[in-house]
């Protein structure tokens, strides 16, 4: 089974070798048929600790690393 890749923006830098990535997700209310946005947090292992705050990066899933952490920053994705 493939690894999933999400790309997000890096909101807090504070923890060693670990960043929280902000992804969000659009789609459509199958009800309302409206355009809705969620975002969630995920904890990313950060080795060389080089992605700062504001920070667009791509996040790979990957084998657990520590309680939270289930995901790697494969590199920056491109600016948009």
């Amino acid at each position: 089974m493939p690894k999933r890749i999400l790309q997000g923006v890096v909101v807090s830098d504070k923890q060693d070798k670990t960043v929280v990535v902000k992804v969000e997700r659009r789609f459509t209310h199958p009800l309302l048929k409206k355009t809705v946005r969620r975002t969630k947090n995920y904890h990313a292992h950060d080795e060389a600790k080089k992605h700062k705050v504001g920070d667009v990066v791509s996040i790979e899933e990957t084998k657990p690393i520590s309680k939270l952490k289930r995901w790697i920053v494969v590199d920056e994705a491109p600016k948009a």
